[in-house]
């Protein structure tokens, strides 16, 4: 894509997801994620009616009566994006494809970031991590993440969602917020996911197109996995095929909402024909 064209994309989305961060999400952005990063303070003497699990037994034994620990919400919280960049984000039917939702979603979650004050950073995945950006305060820096989402290119198409995970867990020391945003067609990556959300606060958003739900009546027609590059014909006229098709996305959906919940993951799902304003405020609505 040309640079000119590039920086016109950037400017749309920042224009449409600046203004939605300011005008909609900065309230319900801080009290949905900030006050959940708590640090010590000081130490100071037992108080009646203070909460005995506070006592610091250390300082208690040395003066001989019992002081407590005080703790202050972080003045600063640190936000990953975890980017599913695999294939199967370049499919859509409706107006949009499920790349170009990412890409809206992630830049008004970065701007309501920075609105806040926040760091922001972006790991880009496939069945790789193909991309670490370290997380930064700043405009400059949110600008540079907008154009990686609309610019960028994989090496591989295909997903696991494991590794992305692990490399989150090994190289963002600090406890941070993280959003994973995906259409997590991947399966075995419970294991990772319980691990990432005991050290961070892990947030599931799951992003999908109407026609991954069911497939339409449309005749024999020549279908390709975006992420294998499988190419098969299918007759899309055959009812038995049809009702398949849908039982099984129905029991995908049912597995990984499992899996979200057994690992203690907050999530919600858009499609690309959603309003995903609508669903980042139910996530937002959800956690306050």
């Amino acid at each position: 894509m040309e640079t000119s064209s590039i920086l016109q994309k950037v400017r749309k989305i920042e224009i449409k997801t600046r203004g939605l961060s300011n005008h909609i999400f900065a309230g319900e952005y801080h009290s949905a994620f900030k006050g959940r990063g708590m640090t010590f303070a000081e130490v100071r003497e037992y108080q009646y009616g203070d909460d005995v699990r506070s006592i610091d037994w250390n300082v208690t034994a040395r003066f001989g009566h019992p002081y407590i620990k005080i703790f202050e919400e972080e003045r600063e919280l640190t936000v990953m994006l975890l980017i599913d960049v695999s294939g199967s984000r370049e499919f859509g039917t409706v107006s949009r494809m499920k790349m170009d939702v990412v890409t809206e979603v992630a830049a008004t979650l970065a701007f309501s970031t920075i609105q806040n004050n926040d760091k922001i950073g972006v790991i880009f995945f496939s069945d790789r991590v193909e991309k670490f950006i370290p997380p930064q305060k700043g405009r400059k820096h949110v600008l540079h993440i907008i154009r990686e989402l609309i610019d960028f290119k994989p090496q591989s198409t295909r997903t696991n969602l494991s590794e992305a995970l692990r490399y989150f867990t090994n190289a963002i020391k600090k406890r941070s917020t993280a959003f994973l945003i995906s259409d997590f067609m991947d399966a075995g990556f419970e294991k990772e996911l319980t691990i990432a959300n005991r050290k961070h606060d892990v947030v599931a958003l799951h992003v999908y197109d109407i026609r991954e739900t069911e497939m339409p009546d449309v005749g024999l027609v020549k279908l390709k996995d975006a992420e294998t590059g499988e190419r098969i014909w299918v007759d899309t006229s055959d009812i038995r095929l049809r009702k398949s098709y849908k039982n099984a996305w129905g029991q995908s959906q049912l597995e990984l909402q499992k899996t979200l919940t057994r690992s203690g993951v907050d999530s919600v799902s858009m499609s690309t024909a959603d309003d995903y304003v609508k669903s980042l405020m139910k996530l937002f609505r959800m956690r306050a």
